[in-house]
């Protein structure tokens, strides 16, 4: 049997949460994708199959010649948690298929943006399991 870890690879998590969204989340928000500041890459963290949680992580990175600036990233989950070009129901969804039958995912959560370094802020996605 797979572990999680061995089903959720950065393969699999670059296809639930291709590179190309970040651009089209930017031209939802500001009409144009190069007004973006930073790519985004969904990036597995951990799992605890006691605590029965998964958590993921959307990296927010700088682009080349934009600022990563904190008070622009700190809205972001809540902003994120809604928006449908983000669509995290859908990809919540895409990771309870990949998991299988056995396997359902029955909330998630954004957490608090947290930056890592001075061009990458995190955001994690915490999902319950059952």
């Amino acid at each position: 049997m797979d572990t999680v870890e061995q089903l959720l690879t950065d393969e699999v998590l670059k296809e639930f949460f291709p590179p190309q969204r970040a651009d089209e989340f930017f031209e939802a928000l500001f009409g144009d994708a190069s007004e973006g500041a930073y790519d985004i890459v969904l990036r597995f963290v951990s799992h605890d199959s006691e605590a029965k949680r998964l958590v993921l992580s959307l990296d927010l990175h700088e682009r080349p010649g934009c600022c990563l600036v904190c008070n622009l990233t700190y809205g972001l989950p809540e902003v994120f948690s809604r928006h449908p070009v983000i669509n995290i129901n859908g990809l919540v969804a895409d990771i309870e298929k990949r998991l299988g039958n056995d396997t359902r995912c029955v909330d998630w959560k954004l957490g608090t943006t947290a930056q890592r370094e001075k061009s990458l802020h995190a955001i994690p996605l915490s999902i319950t399991l059952a």
